[in-house]
């Protein structure tokens, strides 16, 4: 029996409609025992035991927020937030992604996301992890300089303005919010109100990193584009990326998620079929899934014949079949 939406989503509802605090909420009341003279395999030691459920031992004088910033201040100055590992001090230079200060190129209350997320305060960060060559935000992906740096507790403050205006969560996308990671756990840690956090990514992204968001995060707003390596090699400059992005994937199957899936044309059995087929083995027919049909030939789009024109409805048809075939019903 397939579980129903509302089941599938249920802790970011019970965050959304305030009958449960939001994660960061919770990790910033959860003791941890570190301090700033450790070293970094004692800290991820630390990690691991709050995230095992270990209760703490010793002094337990700061929280597990605490330990997240930590970390991710350390990663920073010697990047290795996505699977370029760049190694690079970030707050003296540019790594892949482009991204030293972290800069929002907008921020409002959204009301074309999914249902569920309706309306939702996305903060769009400038810069991205990948080179799509049809990016539809390619304006602000391939541009990290783009919008303006919001000091910490100035977007906190409008996180909470915008939840008491009735923003149903706060949306951290981009471009993608991994190369600022460091920066939104900073923000969460000065955000006073529970709003549920929707970490909007393409996924791509270290081990490291994941565990990061992970327990700060109400739900992952996925981004799951190519079905095979090569095909992202050559359209987003990422040979790894199918090995990265599923094992992202597997690592929060249980948490609240919604996949999207692009539909590119000329790519559905290459890409599509083998994502859907992907998801419904690995990570259960019931997981929440947005079949796209948006994709317009945009960016560089035009110098690969393939992807230079728009999707046939046809083929979004065949993809949403292929779906359901496979017995994922939960299509939004």
């Amino acid at each position: 029996m397939i579980m129903s939406l509302k089941d599938a989503l249920h802790h970011y509802l019970s965050v959304r409609d305030g009958r449960t605090d939001a994660s960061f909420m919770v990790a910033a009341r959860t003791p941890a025992s570190f301090h700033e003279t450790s070293g970094m395999s004692e800290l991820w030691r630390e990690h691991e035991r709050i995230e095992k459920g270990i209760e703490c031992s010793g002094a337990c004088e700061r929280s597990f927020l605490d330990l997240k910033i930590e970390i991710a201040e350390r990663i920073l100055g010697e990047c290795s937030l996505c699977p370029w590992r760049c190694g690079v001090n970030r707050h003296r230079e540019q790594g892949h992604c482009g991204v030293m200060e972290p800069r929002v190129a907008s921020e409002f209350l959204h009301y074309g996301e999914e249902a569920p997320l309706v309306p939702s305060h996305t903060i769009f960060f400038s810069g991205c992890t990948l080179r799509c060559v049809f990016c539809q935000n390619w304006d602000i992906s391939q541009n990290p300089s783009a919008g303006r740096h919001i000091e910490v507790d100035e977007l906190a403050a409008l996180i909470e303005e915008r939840r008491r205006m009735g923003a149903a969560n706060v949306n951290f996308v981009g471009g993608d919010p991994t190369p600022a990671l460091p920066y939104i756990l900073r923000v969460l840690s000065r955000v006073s109100i529970s709003v549920p956090v929707v970490w909007n990514s393409n996924m791509y992204m270290t081990r490291e990193s994941l565990r990061l968001i992970m327990g700060a995060a109400d739900l992952y707003l996925t981004d799951f584009k190519f079905g095979n390596s090569e095909c992202a090699e050559r359209l987003a400059g990422a040979g790894n990326y199918f090995e990265v992005v599923s094992r992202n994937h597997l690592m929060i199957a249980g948490e609240d998620m919604i996949i999207r899936h692009l539909v590119l044309p000329g790519h559905l059995e290459c890409c599509t079929k083998p994502i859907i087929s992907w998801v419904a083995e690995n990570l259960g027919t019931d997981t929440v899934m947005n079949i796209m049909g948006q994709y317009r030939p945009l960016y560089r789009a035009s110098a690969y014949p393939e992807i230079n024109r728009p999707l046939y409805i046809e083929e979004l048809e065949e993809a949403r079949r292929w779906a359901l075939s496979e017995g994922l019903e939960n299509l939004i």
